[in-house]
């Protein structure tokens, strides 16, 4: 998203790493969570089984078939991740309901979840953050350009992604090159996506090329204002480098806060 959908690490600053304890959230309801939850992943394995084999026949390559099978099990993998409720902790909690949690998963390190409220659309949403990913330099500032490089069919894009140079930046720039991967549902949409090496495309001078995933960001609306979604984003990145894992890990939840403030600029222009 990316992404990840996006990559917001390479600005992380100092200032950033403020207090964060006492910090509580809101009690979830238990009752029936399994059961939704098996529903819930039954639903998304039905909806890639359909585009799986389309009614009407097109021609895939072998590489456009490897994207795509990439790409559906970052998004598999990053769904789990999250449908996995035991063990996360509470890192920041907004005034304006903004929630992140962190976990620690055994192979793979640690992971964040922001949860929040976005006043826009499943539609419009999906079109900003896959549709025309292209175009995110706009309005992140964080994000220099994203490039498209390969398509496997409507749901599958290969992407390299550059971060921009921003004040504070102690990181340095990255670059990443992943598969992203969209499940678009009648009032819901799964984004997943991780990375990929591509003899074709090797790592970029002046860059560290930093990896993401398995990733994804989970748009649904709300069952009482379809003009509004809940947004829950998983980040799971390496963004390679010298700097020490606590610094890291205290800046990349304040990178998902950024970048949620800057998409809420972005609606609020229409």
């Amino acid at each position: 998203m990316m992404p990840a959908v996006v990559k917001l690490c390479c600005g992380i600053s100092y200032p950033h790493l403020r207090s964060m304890s006492g910090l509580q959230r809101t009690a979830v309801a238990v009752i029936g969570q399994e059961i939704t939850h098996m529903k819930h992943w039954a639903q998304i394995k039905h909806h890639m089984g359909k585009h799986a084999e389309p009614k009407t026949k097109v021609a895939v390559s072998e590489d456009q078939l490897f994207y795509i099978q990439h790409g559906k099990e970052a998004l598999r993998k990053a769904v789990s991740m999250l449908e996995d409720r035991d063990g996360w902790k509470v890192e920041i909690k907004e005034n304006n309901g903004d929630v992140i949690c962190s976990k620690v998963i055994p192979g793979t390190g640690k992971v964040f979840r922001l949860e929040a409220v976005l006043e826009a659309s499943v539609d419009d949403l999906y079109d900003l953050l896959f549709v025309r990913v292209e175009d995110m330099h706009q309005w992140n500032p964080s994000v220099q350009h994203i490039k498209v490089l390969k398509r496997a069919g409507p749901e599958t894009i290969v992407t390299h992604e550059v971060s921009a140079e921003t004040v504070g930046n102690f990181i340095g720039q990255r670059d990443f090159l992943s598969v992203r991967h969209s499940c678009k549902q009648k009032s819901s949409v799964y984004l997943g996506g991780a990375a990929i090496r591509l003899e074709s495309f090797p790592p970029q001078a002046g860059f560290v090329r930093a990896e993401d995933g398995p990733t994804c960001i989970i748009i649904k609306a709300l069952d009482e204002d379809t003009t509004k979604s809940s947004f829950t984003w998983l980040l799971n990145m390496d963004i390679k480098g010298w700097l020490p894992k606590s610094i890291i890990y205290q800046g990349l939840p304040r990178a998902q806060l950024d970048f949620t403030r800057h998409l809420r600029k972005r609606l609020n222009l229409r």
